[in-house]
């Protein structure tokens, strides 16, 4: 009798986590964007950099990447990628590797993300990319976060 007691007493919390979850979600996905001329919110750890990124010079790897994200991904986060009414700044500390690893990017355009750090909104999966150029998606990426002070040189291994 007690196992049973023990086991409706945890089917219960685990029910109640659930829903308390599944009301967070349903909440932040229906926040409203803010208007059109409020500026894009940036983290407060962001440096400076963060909205104007700064020209490396890229590996061929991310060269190929720029090209990807410039036909997938400028529309919403920016060409310059700075982030643009419909979609966030990449070049952000939210972004960088300890807190947004590569495999959240791969998820992201893969299977798209529910509304979590910005008011944006959902970001749709980016159908037809292939997983080399996600890859080199990533490179372009992660590249301009380290010219633009995002994470330190070392800190991060480039598998590009």
């Amino acid at each position: 009798m007690t196992i049973n007691r023990v086991g409706t007493i945890q089917f219960l919390a685990g029910s109640l986590i659930l829903a308390a979850i599944l009301v967070t979600l349903a909440a932040c996905s229906n926040v409203a964007p803010p208007p059109e001329d409020t500026p894009l919110p940036t983290t407060s750890n962001a440096p400076t950099e963060t909205s104007s990124p700064s020209g490396p010079v890229l590996s061929n790897s991310a060269v190929m990447g720029k090209e990807v994200f410039d036909a997938n991904c400028a529309l919403c986060h920016g060409a310059d990628v700075k982030g643009t009414g419909t979609g966030p700044p990449l070049i952000d500390r939210i972004y960088e590797p300890g807190h947004h690893s590569d495999a959240s990017i791969r998820s992201a355009v893969r299977n798209g993300v529910p509304q979590h750090h910005w008011w944006f909104g959902n970001m749709a999966p980016v159908a037809g990319v292939s997983d080399a150029a996600i890859e080199n998606l990533i490179c372009y990426i992660r590249e301009l976060q380290l010219a633009n002070g995002i994470f330190e040189e070392g800190t991060y291994s480039f598998s590009c």
